[in-house]
């Protein structure tokens, strides 16, 4: 597979799909972190930096950076809404392309790869109000190799409460935090660090995996 990016006009998630492609080496590339989806993320990473705007890198590429790791093609980051105000207005149009006018999301245009804003106060899984709701970056971030993504409870409070609300095309964060679980070892006692909205969730899946290896 060549290193090139997609067309301006097609998303790198539209162009792993073209037959003409070698998504099994896109994929190794992404393992390697040498692929379009890791170099998005350390580009708006580095810009949102020079801006001042406080972000946290959530979904797959978090998952990642917290010692899961699973290939995924686009880049998901909490602000808050101010922070999405200044992102629009600084980077809208100098190397990155809203999909549609009014929308939340970016593209990088030289790699193709979506950027996917989750803004806080908003709700995840169906957007209805809940106990839980995407916090401010400020105080939900942790720096692991210069970069601020979600610490690990926050992460995965928010993929419990999407994949509880959000119906079968959320139930993969459910699947995430299983992974979790299973490959940090995380305890049984870890759901004390989540809202109590998502606790039983946790120790229900917590204890089917237990149930599965007994």
């Amino acid at each position: 597979m060549s290193g090139k990016a997609p067309p301006v006009a097609e998303t790198y998630d539209d162009w792993l799909r073209r037959p003409d492609v070698d998504a099994v080496a896109a994929m190794c590339r992404f393992f390697m972190r040498d692929d379009p989806v890791h170099q998005t993320l350390g580009n708006i990473a580095a810009k949102l930096d020079a801006l001042g705007v406080a972000y946290a890198v959530a979904g797959g590429m978090a998952l990642g950076a917290h010692r899961f790791v699973r290939a995924t093609v686009d880049v998901d980051i909490l602000v808050t809404p101010e922070g999405l105000a200044t992102i629009h207005r600084e980077l809208e149009g100098r190397g990155y392309v809203a999909p549609f006018a009014g929308s939340k999301s970016l593209k990088d245009a030289a790699t193709g790869v979506r950027i996917e804003f989750l803004v806080a106060g908003g709700f995840p899984g169906d957007g209805k109000p809940k106990p839980v709701a995407f916090p401010d970056p400020a105080q939900a971030g942790v720096k692991i190799e210069g970069i601020r993504y979600l610490a690990l409870a926050s992460l995965v409070e928010l993929k419990l409460a999407s994949g509880m609300t959000g119906g079968v095309a959320r139930m993969k964060d459910l699947a995430d935090v299983v992974s979790l679980i299973q490959a940090l070892h995380l305890p049984l006692d870890f759901s004390r660090q989540l809202n109590p909205y998502v606790r039983p969730k946790y120790e229900e899946l917590f204890r089917g995996l237990e149930a599965d290896v007994s």
